[in-house]
């Protein structure tokens, strides 16, 4: 249906053209050109470039007319290179096609011998019917590939938003995680240490020693549920690090860890100064994961804790001995997923160390076992970012694509609007210099009047224009001329929107022959 209606306003405007022409040809001048356009149109969705060149042949056709120069099929072939525009993504053999038809009108033009208003007529208007809609429609397609890249974005970020959201649920369960496994764990450590401590005191009867084990066996059975409950919050998203300070000094948790029964000195070095919330809360976890550690596998054995502040960055070791009976017996094996419960603690305490722009070491030494942990007094707030709300990259397949989207845009955006601006510099150029050829050969009536039939011929010149009309029109030309003359054309008046009667001069020999006044 579009088809039928854009080959209808082409059709429109190719009768009411033939319409006004004095001697129509209807074969050559409206059937032929309206079955061609009829197959163009068509065909312009699946090979526009075909449907562009069949148009710039019937446009061409119009270059045999001996009066009329503008063809009435010019707008079809605007139209069609329009849609060439729109539909095809190549520049390449678009340009190609444009060559070839310029090639074609020019050839024709040379074989036809046409004047130089057809010469004009294919040099710039064809050329301008082609290459204008042309860059129209593809600055068309790079707006409307913009548009849909602009919604795929859309909702990119709409999906992104929602794995925001996501991800947000999953830290928060992470830092849940984090905090019950860093504070309830490292209690329970300690009740269980304390519970096991008062199982040795002699003033205690059998009874009591016995509700006193279940007791201790109950509290490790809650520090293996909590493992448990952990292993299902923990994610392998990296928690958001809580930048509070932490609850308590370290000097307090040693204290609480001593009055236990554990061994622990401490010992500071360097000045004392503030730390940032998250260094003094990495300390703080630091030392208190490895005093859980030690509780936990090393019972028994003594614990030092070194903090040494330097220049730029705190220096955390916490070493404690061979436990005096041995290592604890093993434990039941691990669950089949995931890493040993054991292991949670340290890999916790690495990424949060991690996150700071810290270092951790962890190993053991001397038959028991050494952290050693580096904080910096600064923290990189993009580096402390860095696991929180995720954002949208430059790198991602959608923001590149958006990229070339507005790239394109606004090349041909610019092209659409240059190429017009060139069109009208090299127009008003060519317009300049026709004028001034068309003004520079303007006889003057009363000049012509004065000139007598027999006057020699270097008396004539004195009354002559610069130079002769070079764009006598065919029909001017064919009249017939006094046998043995030489005769030369000027333009009666410098009027450039109309056809002026044309001044002939002829000479025999040195001698004005004859002089007449030839309509234009």
């Amino acid at each position: 249906m579009r088809d039928a209606a854009l080959w209808a306003a082409m059709a429109g405007a190719g009768v009411y053209a033939h319409g006004q022409e004095a001697h129509p040809s209807p074969v050559l001048g409206l059937v032929l050109p309206l079955l061609v356009l009829a197959v163009a149109v068509p065909v312009g969705r699946t090979r526009p470039a075909a449907a562009v060149f069949l148009a710039n042949l019937v446009v061409a056709s119009g270059l045999a007319h001996p009066t009329a120069t503008a063809s009435p099929y010019l707008l079809a072939l605007a139209v069609l290179a329009y849609l060439l525009g729109l539909r095809a993504d190549r520049a390449g053999p678009a340009l190609v096609l444009f060559g070839a038809c310029a090639a074609l009108d020019l050839a024709l033009c040379a074989v036809l011998g046409v004047g130089a208003v057809h010469w004009f007529y294919a040099l710039s208007l064809i050329p301008a019917a082609l290459l204008l809609p042309w860059l129209a429609g593809r600055y068309r397609q790079a707006r409307l590939a913009l548009v849909h890249e602009g919604w795929e974005r859309a909702r990119s970020l709409e999906e992104r938003q929602r794995s925001v959201a996501e991800q947000a649920r999953l830290r928060e369960r992470t830092r849940i995680a984090s905090d019950m496994h860093d504070s309830l764990g490292h209690e329970l450590s300690l009740i269980a240490l304390r519970a096991g401590a008062l199982e040795l005191s002699p003033t205690l009867t059998g009874q009591d020693r016995a509700d006193l084990a279940v007791l201790r066996a109950a509290v490790s059975d809650a520090v293996g549920h909590l493992r448990d409950t952990i292993g299902v919050l923990r994610e392998d998203t990296e928690g958001e690090e809580p930048t509070a300070p932490a609850v308590e000094p370290v000097e307090e948790l040693v204290a609480r860890t001593r009055e236990s029964g554990v061994t622990v000195h401490l010992r500071r070095e360097g000045p004392a100064r503030a730390l940032p919330p998250l260094v003094d809360r990495g300390a703080y976890r630091v030392v208190q994961e490895s005093l859980t550690n030690a509780i936990k596998h090393a019972p028994g054995s003594t614990v030092h804790v070194g903090i040494v502040r330097q220049a730029d960055r705190t220096e955390i070791r916490v070493t404690n001995s061979a436990p005096p009976g041995g290592p604890p017996p093993a434990g039941p094996p691990p669950p089949a997923a995931g890493r040993a419960p054991g292991h949670r603690g340290l890999t916790g305490l690495r990424e949060r160390v991690l996150l700071i722009g810290g270092t951790l070491h962890a190993a053991p030494r001397e038959g028991g076992f050494e952290v050693l942990a580096t904080l910096p007094d600064q923290v990189n707030p993009e580096r402390a970012r860095s696991t929180g709300e995720p954002r949208e990259e430059s790198g991602t397949p959608a923001s590149r694509r958006l990229a070339v989207a507005r790239s394109g845009a606004r090349r041909r955006f610019a092209a659409a609007f240059a190429a017009p601006v060139g069109f009208g510099l090299v127009a008003l150029v060519s317009c300049a210099y026709l004028a001034h050829q068309l003004t520079g050969c303007v006889l003057r009536p009363a000049d012509f009047a004065a000139l007598r039939v027999g006057q020699d011929r270097a008396e004539v010149a004195r009354l002559l224009p610069e130079q002769q009309f070079r764009y006598v029109p065919d029909a001017v030309r064919a009249l017939p001329v006094p046998a043995g003359t030489v005769c030369a054309y000027y333009r009666s008046n410098g009027n450039l929107l109309d056809r002026v009667d044309v001044y002939r001069l002829c000479y025999a020999g040195s001698r004005l022959a004859a002089k007449d006044v030839l309509p234009g």
